[in-house]
């Protein structure tokens, strides 16, 4: 990645360099001491007491950084979140391999849209699914940061489950899913999400909506107990299993688990 780096890890946490700006956010996974004693972040991310942005130096509400060729905006959120998740780079080349010009590409709990536009960009037709209605449009002004506003992507906002049912039912039918759900999260009308209690649900929906000839399916998570071995036991096709994480040479953060498959 151009401008991320994972700077340090341990006792819970993760030192990360956004472009110009260093911040300091929890990671349970991060169960060793980390390499430095004393972090100069210019950021801090606390859930104590309850959840809040701790600045140590002035930052603007937002700012751009190229992530795997994309230029992408970067906000602090009220969850600690600063829309883009590293480890999902590793996917990246895959994807594009996997990707051909004019299929269509489903993506699931799609958030700030960088699979989206990574699949445009390799001239894949895109509908980009997310029960956030902010994180949608922060999607769209990242596809517009990169000219990409006029691409081949449909916008849509509503619960993940309650649309793929509609597409089931309308027989549509996508050469490509992916899909990367939350642990816990809330539908534009305050549905209740948990995975593990629809992660099946979930799946059966995807082999349903996926063509015969259909190129990819890639499924992510980052929900404890979703080991690889969990999500292999998912499935009754043969698929590849692995753990995520973001990679550093101060030392790699485990960070889920994905399962994925492709023709």
């Amino acid at each position: 990645m151009t401008e991320y780096e994972l700077l340090d890890s341990g006792n819970g946490r993760k030192l990360e360099r956004f472009g110009r700006y260093a911040v300091d956010r929890p990671c349970m996974q991060a169960v060793w001491a980390p390499r430095e004693d004393r972090w100069d972040a210019d950021a801090i991310f606390e859930r104590q007491e309850k959840s809040r942005w701790i600045y140590n130096r002035r930052l603007p509400k937002d700012w751009m950084i190229e992530w795997e060729g994309l230029k992408m905006e970067v906000i602090p959120t009220d969850f600690g979140h600063l829309g883009i998740f590293p480890e999902h780079a590793a996917h990246w080349e895959w994807l594009l391999q996997s990707a051909k010009p004019k299929m269509k590409v489903l993506n699931l709990f799609a958030y700030t849209g960088a699979a989206t536009l990574a699949m445009a960009r390799g001239g894949c037709q895109v509908t980009h699914v997310d029960a956030s209605k902010k994180s949608v449009a922060w999607a769209g002004r990242n596809a517009r940061h990169n000219n990409m506003g006029e691409a081949p992507i449909r916008w849509i906002v509503d619960d993940a489950l309650k649309f793929m049912h509609r597409q089931v039912r309308r027989g549509e039918k996508y050469d490509a899913i992916i899909l990367d759900p939350p642990t816990f999260g809330r539908g534009p009308k305050g549905e209740i999400f948990k995975l593990e209690e629809c992660v099946v649900e979930l799946l059966e929906l995807c082999e349903q909506l996926l063509s015969d000839d259909a190129r990819f399916f890639l499924f992510s998570c980052h929900t404890p107990g979703m080991t690889p071995l969990a999500l292999k036991r998912l499935f009754t096709r043969d698929v590849e299993v692995g753990e995520m994480a973001i990679l550093s040479k101060s030392g790699s953060v485990p960070s889920g688990s994905y399962a994925r498959w492709r023709r």
